[in-house]
């Protein structure tokens, strides 16, 4: 497993870089560096499922389930995963159970420090370490466009 930290500041207050990052609109936005289509199904308080969600050819969706384990509002989001989804089919076996990623907003002066946080199985690490960072550049167009 290995833990993967990308970082950027943001010219933006904490309340907007959140919004931008998990209100479904701009979520499906930034979340384009995953896979087109991206969406998420569920909700982002403690204790909510989610389901992230991405669209196969096929006209079925893959992609990782998980449960929100703590969410302080503008500061603080973790999310743990319970698996992963195939095809639409559930899977809550797999390398994904367990892991973890956060999301940290600190505001300083009206700019915002992002921090992403993921653990990830190791033959997954290059390819997210490529998506996160174009995500997080994403993230923060989409928050400082006026």
């Amino acid at each position: 497993m290995e833990n993967l930290r990308f970082s950027v500041d943001v010219n933006a207050p904490a309340q907007h870089v959140w919004n931008v990052m998990l209100h479904l609109d701009t979520y499906r936005e930034w979340t384009g560096a995953f896979s087109e289509g991206s969406t998420y199904e569920g909700g982002w308080n403690e204790g909510d499922e989610i389901r992230f969600l991405g669209p196969n050819e096929d006209g079925t969706a893959s992609g990782l389930l998980g449960t929100i384990v703590e969410n302080r509002p503008h500061e603080f989001v973790l999310i743990r995963y319970l698996g992963d989804i195939e095809k639409g089919i559930e899977n809550r076996e797999g390398p994904a159970v367990g892991l973890h990623e956060s999301y940290s907003f600190s505001e300083t002066e009206g700019v915002t420090n992002l921090v992403v946080e993921l653990e990830v199985p190791d033959e997954w690490a290059d390819d997210m370490r490529g998506m996160w960072s174009e995500a997080i550049v994403t993230i923060k167009r989409l928050a400082e466009r006026v």
